[in-house]
């Protein structure tokens, strides 16, 4: 078997070329700082203050460069420590640091298996990483004791519905391919996924696409020597286990089961999230993120009138002009469609969000009592926040 280790250092992933750093800046889930603010901190975390955190497993860099570029352009401090197994991959992190000319960030070579040697850390960041571990419960204990007080955990772990098809051929190269090196496993395995049946379910999955981006992805997709995937009741099962509970999902209505279907009365939260997984069938990985167990904090919520609201992938002038025409408004992501219906007098809530004023100051400047503004707000809340539209951070705010 070829070793997570040799893998990425003939692949390292995901591809990525430094020179693209002047054209674009990858953002996604987890790790982008209003996301972590919002899910880890209520919305109010004094950015003042330096943010330690930790990429464990940091690969080619994507969640490593989003965080730093964020906080950069943000003004707001931090000290960053990332940490891989492959040289090739940090190579790759390094080179996209200093083309952005990040600073604040150490750079080490090992695993994530020694995260407490690193320090204690206000945030810690595992995407993608520890599915790929012998024993992954063994992961998410150390992060775990890595977590200064107060700290949070953003995490990706793979799904199985999704991902149908995957395991069949994983398993199936493993045993053609033992003792071969990584560009022969490689070239061998593209040449039969090429010829695969229209019916073969590999082949039918939509949800798939890294195996057509770049041999890289192809490698990490399907020829990975140690890899499984979590559905809603083993994700619940290794936290609880590891010291850990779950916090949210940045996107909770892939979760929400009464979007799919009408929700039994009594069935738990648990119950209902697999559920969803069951029915929904797209989900071919798992975004949260996590905090100790013994820790009652909940994500931000608009009942606090003193928090800062931001739009994240939509600009607040077009949607509240979309909204007031009482247009309807599209949201697709890669597991699911649907279309958000927005009351026309919520247009001016909209409109007032700018990732600076505060949840008073927009009640204030739309005229709006304590009262007819709660009931306003609430409706954009669950809408957009459950969409992961909508986030709650001081991130942008001075003073």
């Amino acid at each position: 078997m070829v070793s997570t280790r040799e893998q990425y250092e003939a692949y390292p992933y995901p591809e990525r070329d430094p020179a693209d750093e002047a054209k674009r800046l990858i953002t996604g889930s987890p790790s982008h700082p209003l996301e972590i603010d919002h899910h880890l901190f209520s919305g109010q975390r004094d950015w003042s203050q330096p943010l330690r955190a930790l990429v464990a497993g940091g690969g080619t860099g994507d969640g490593l460069i989003q965080l730093a570029q964020v906080l950069t352009s943000a003004g707001a401090p931090y000290e960053i420590t990332y940490v891989d197994l492959s040289t090739a991959s940090r190579a790759v992190a390094e080179a996209r640091a200093r083309a952005r000319g990040l600073k604040g960030i150490t750079f080490h070579t090992g695993s994530l298996l020694d995260a407490p040697d690193y320090g204690s850390f206000d945030y810690i960041d595992c995407c993608g990483v520890l599915h790929h571990l012998p024993k992954p419960e063994e992961g998410f204990k150390a992060l775990r004791a890595a977590l200064a007080p107060g700290g949070g955990l953003g995490f990706m772990v793979y799904a199985p519905y999704g991902r149908s098809g995957v395991y069949p051929l994983q398993q199936a190269f493993g045993a053609l391919f033992e003792g071969l090196d990584p560009k022969t496993r490689l070239h061998r395995a593209q040449k039969i996924v090429a010829a695969l049946p229209d019916g073969h379910p590999f082949k039918a999955n939509v949800n798939l696409g890294d195996h057509a981006v770049s041999d890289a992805g192809f490698y990490d997709l399907l020829l990975h020597g140690q890899d499984r995937a979590y559905d809603i009741p083993d994700l619940l099962e290794v936290l609880e286990n590891t010291g850990w509970r779950l916090q949210g999902f940045p996107t909770p209505a892939l979760y929400d089961l009464s979007r799919i279907a009408e929700r039994p009365k009594g069935m738990s939260d648990a119950k209902a999230m697999e559920v969803a997984e069951k029915l929904l069938g797209t989900l071919k990985m798992h975004i949260a993120y996590a905090v100790p167990s013994e820790d009652t904090r909940k994500p931000a919520k608009g009942s606090n009138r003193k928090l800062v609201p931001h739009l994240r992938g939509v600009q607040a002038g077009a949607l509240a002009q979309a909204v007031a025409k009482g247009k309807p408004i599209p949201v697709s992501l890669k597991e699911m469609k649907t279309t958000l219906r927005l009351p026309r007098e919520s247009a001016a809530l909209i409109a007032g969000i700018d990732g600076k004023r505060s949840l008073s100051q927009i009640a204030e400047g739309a005229r709006l009592d304590p009262l007819a503004f709660g009931a306003a707000w609430s409706k954009l809340e669950r809408e957009l926040g459950d969409w992961g539209l909508l986030l709650y951070s001081n991130l942008l705010r001075k003073g």
